[in-house]
């Protein structure tokens, strides 16, 4: 045997008596990379206080995609099961409201309002394969805690005749699905890269300028985000 195979050889005994390349129980993983945020909105049915109601009907609004810096700690108890903590930064998103019903509040308000929203994420996550694996694929349920902070609407005429004087929507617990992928370079560097579902339904106040009567809007939007996600992580 040459001393090349030896070498060989004794590399890949090392590796598979350390299980350098995997996840295994007690290990702990904290991460850091890009998220991208893809948002679907549908508005329920908008109710109004004063005389509004009948052009808010089927009104629709959408959500701007946004990237932001994404957080993780995964700990390992066992060499298939962890659990993860994810926060991003909380991104700033943009909200188009459209008024089909047109009147008085016109037809299309984009940028009709600002919002940033924070995810705290805890995912109990299921790894395929060995602790000794390259590759572990992975598959994930948890929960999300959504709140949404510093409204701010946009001051035109038609907007503040819906939320001049404030906007809120509630905070709320969210399902989380989620899959993915982690390669581990080495024993302590990996890259991963998932996706995530997480469905949910907000209740949302309007309150309108006082040159408008100050009328209240109230109603439900119910948000379906779909999450891509890229991290470098540091097993110890």
């Amino acid at each position: 045997m040459t001393s090349i195979s030896k070498i060989g050889l004794a590399c890949a005994a090392l590796l598979a008596a350390s299980g350098a390349f995997a996840q295994k129980a007690g290990d702990n993983i904290v991460s850091v990379g890009l998220a991208s945020i893809n948002t679907n909105t549908d508005v329920g049915p908008l109710t109004n206080s004063g005389a509004y109601t009948p052009l808010l009907v089927g009104s629709t609004a959408n959500i701007s995609s946004e990237t932001t810096v994404s957080f993780g700690w995964l700990h390992m108890y066992t060499d298939n099961i962890g659990g993860e903590f994810t926060l991003g930064l909380p991104p700033t998103v943009t909200q188009d409201l459209m008024t089909p019903n047109g009147g008085a509040l016109g037809t299309s308000h984009p940028g009709a309002a600002q919002i940033d929203i924070w995810t705290p994420t805890a995912i109990a996550k299921y790894f395929f394969g060995t602790s000794k694996d390259q590759w572990r694929p992975y598959v994930g349920i948890g929960a999300s805690y959504v709140s949404f902070h510093n409204i701010n609407t946009k001051q035109t005429a038609d907007v503040k005749a819906l939320a001049g004087t404030s906007a809120a929507l509630s905070s709320t617990w969210a399902p989380v699905y989620n899959a993915g992928l982690i390669y581990n370079i080495d024993d302590k560097w990996s890259i991963s890269g998932s996706v995530s579902y997480i469905p949910l339904t907000t209740s949302a106040t309007f309150v309108g300028d006082a040159a408008h009567g100050s009328t209240t809007t109230t109603g439900d939007i119910k948000l379906k985000t779909t999450d891509y996600v890229v991290k470098m992580g540091y097993r110890f």
